[in-house]
């Protein structure tokens, strides 16, 4: 009985198989496809490794990014400190010539200030005369001399510590 029912329906049954192998045999060079791609990719992220494993590569790359880390923080350590003394050197000058005696010529006289970022520093002042020249320094800290100013330096002072 079996074997009628199978004789009767062959022709069916050979187009349902026929059909499934079809569909297999797309499914099989889709899959081929696929799998063609992922080898280019797997290849690509693979170049220039040794036959290493993904695993290898991720824990050398863990470690070459924690030594990049490294690097960065010693730069940012060094960047700060460089900043730090910077602080601390002349960054601001303010020159004002003048004539200090009026029986000499020109403005030969001057008073410089040299200032660091904190108006700490020192105002250089020379002064001409027809006969001698003098020169003096004053310390200063926070913007403020110890000592008396006089106006050219006062306002050599005043003028170095407006710049930025």
């Amino acid at each position: 009985m079996i074997m009628s029912i199978l004789n009767q329906y062959q022709p069916i049954i050979y187009m349902v198989v026929l059909v499934f192998i079809i569909i297999l045999l797309i499914i099989e060079i889709l899959n081929r496809i696929e799998l063609n791609r992922v080898e280019k990719r797997y290849k690509k992220l693979m170049k220039g490794s040794t036959g290493k494993s993904i695993e290898d590569m991720l824990y050398e790359y863990k470690k070459n990014i924690e030594g990049a880390i490294e690097l960065v923080n010693e730069i940012k350590d060094d960047y700060n400190n460089v900043n730090q003394r910077l602080n601390n050197c002349i960054q601001k000058v303010s020159v004002k010539r003048y004539r200090a005696f009026d029986d000499v010529g020109s403005d030969l006289s001057f008073s410089i200030a040299f200032l660091n970022d904190k108006n700490d520093g020192i105002i250089l002042t020379g002064i001409y005369g027809r006969n001698e020249c003098a020169t003096f320094a004053k310390p200063i800290e926070n913007g403020i001399s110890k000592y008396d100013l006089s106006e050219e330096e006062k306002a050599a002072l005043k003028d170095a510590m407006t710049k930025k």
